[in-house]
Formats: structure tokens, C-alpha cells, sequence
């Protein structure tokens, strides 16, 4: 959407005063801009290895792509283990501060929305976290660094203590089923807000992506914060194509003025 700066942020802030019950769906340009590199972006773990090679039937199946699998996920964990939440995340925070938030349902695994303060309860994790590891076997949940302890000991592929079953970190795989209850949660979200803000989200990968679109087809407005354009651009009530940490901090300074 074409506009200086400021009148942008003038239009966001006044949907956000004018909005009862806001949704926020973040993506992974909210992690990029607290340093975690996007796993697609160039420089990121898919050039380094193949995705393909990590389907969750691979996993279960194969010990060596198990190897490989680990040996990833402490390169992806090592980036976000220290990561801190920037200004769109305090932001995101601050919109929970006005009463008026009803969820934030993330696409990220690196619990930044917690680290800035927005109500564990009020955030809905669709593709999981990389803070915790479960036997897929018994369900028993480890602390992620336990695990990580294990791994820099020597351990190629950790295994659960009570079961000897597959341990993997609580995110979802190409191929894992997705968590139908936080689908659905999400959805429901989306089909009674009256604003929706999409933040860092390129809007390509579903089921995820169909939240923003039950918002906008229930009648909520859409807002998109993303440095590029999305397929869901031309359904957008306001597009800002800009840093996401400048945009929504400034938009929240407005409507914490008054």
C-alpha cells in the first residue's frame, strides 16, 4: 500500500484503537530481526542441509537421518537459545497491555513472544518449540538443555530414559501432522477478531497461513507488516512493507499517546 511512512503508521495505530479483539500471527521475519537466521534465507540451514532430508517418517524410521536431524537442530537451538526479543515483540506485548488481545499465534519455535513478556497463556505455538524435547514413544517431556548436555557429551541420538523411545525436539516436521487443538484454537481466534495483524509472515506455508485468511473472510480487518509482498496482500486493509520492530513500535507509541 502506497503512503509516506507516517501516514502508515497514523492508519495502523487508529485500526488498532478503533479494533475490540485483536489477532497477531507472527512468522519468521519477527525472529530475523532479533538475529536468528530464517532457515530459507541465503546463508541459512537449508543450504546447508537438505530439508527433504528431515520428513518426519525419516525420522522415525532411519537412525542416521536421526544423526543428522540432532546435529541441525543444535545449530538452529544455538541461534535462539540467546536471541532476545526486539521492539515489534515488546510491541506485540504492548498490544496485550491495552486489554484488547486475543491471541498471538506464532509460526516461531524460539519462545521470543515469552522472553518479552506476552502471557504464555495468550501465545499459540502452531509449529512448536525448540525449549523442550518429548519421547515420541511415552510422551515424556525433557528440558531442551538436559538434551543439549547429552549431545556436547557425545551422544549422536538421545533416547528417552523410561522407554528407550525416539526423542524430538516439540516442533513440527515437514510431514508432521500439525497440532489439530492449536488449529483450531487458532481458527477460532481468527473467526471472532475484529482486527488481524500478520507480522513477519511471508504467507506461504498452510495450514498456518490459512489463519489470516478466517480473519479476513469473517469480516476482520487485515493488516500486513512484512518487508515483502504476500499472497494475501491484495485482501489487506493495510499493507507496510518495512522493518517490523520501526513500524509497529511507532504504530504502538500512538496509540499509548493517545
Amino acid at each position: 500500500m502506497n503512503g509516506h511512512p507516517d501516514q502508515l503508521i497514523n492508519k495502523g495505530a487508529e485500526m488498532i484503537v478503533q479494533a475490540r479483539r485483536i489477532l497477531v500471527f507472527t512468522g519468521a521475519g519477527m525472529s530475523t530481526e532479533s538475529g536468528i537466521p530464517d532457515f530459507r534465507s541465503p546463508g541459512g540451514l537449508w543450504e546447508k542441509y537438505d530439508p527433504s532430508d528431515f520428513y518426519f517418517q525419516k525420522i522415525i524410521s532411519d537412525e542416521g537421518v536421526r544423526e543428522r536431524y540432532w546435529e541441525m537442530s543444535v545449530e538452529s537451538y544455538a541461534a535462539m537459545k540467546d536471541a532476545r526479543p526486539n521492539r515489534a515483540h515488546l510491541a506485540v506485548r504492548e498490544i496485550e497491555d491495552t486489554g484488547k488481545l486475543l491471541a498471538v499465534v506464532t509460526q516461531n519455535i524460539d519462545s521470543l513472544h515469552q522472553k518479552a513478556g506476552s502471557s504464555p497463556g495468550k501465545i499459540i505455538e502452531i509449529h512448536g518449540t525448540v525449549f523442550s524435547v518429548s519421547c515420541l514413544k511415552c510422551g515424556k517431556k525433557y528440558d531442551r538443555d538436559e538434551i543439549e548436555t547429552r549431545l556436547k557429551s557425545g551422544t549422536k541420538v538421545p533416547y528417552c530414559d523410561d522407554c528407550s523411545g525416539i526423542l524430538k525436539p516439540d516442533t513440527i516436521s515437514f510431514g508432521q501432522a500439525m497440532p489439530e487443538d492449536k488449529m483450531r484454537e487458532a481458527i477460532e481466534y481468527a473467526e471472532i477478531c475484529d482486527l488481524c495483524i500478520v507480522l513477519g509472515s511471508s504467507l506461504v506455508v498452510y495450514p498456518a497461513a490459512s489463519v489470516p485468511e478466517h480473519a479476513s473472510g469473517s469480516g476482520a480487518k487485515l493488516m500486513i507488516i512484512n518487508r515483502d509482498e504476500t499472497p494475501q496482500d491484495n485482501r489487506a486493509d493495510l499493507v507496510i512493507n518495512r522493518s517490523l520492530g520501526e513500524t509497529l513500535g511507532d504504530m504502538m507509541e500512538k496509540v499509548n499517546r493517545g
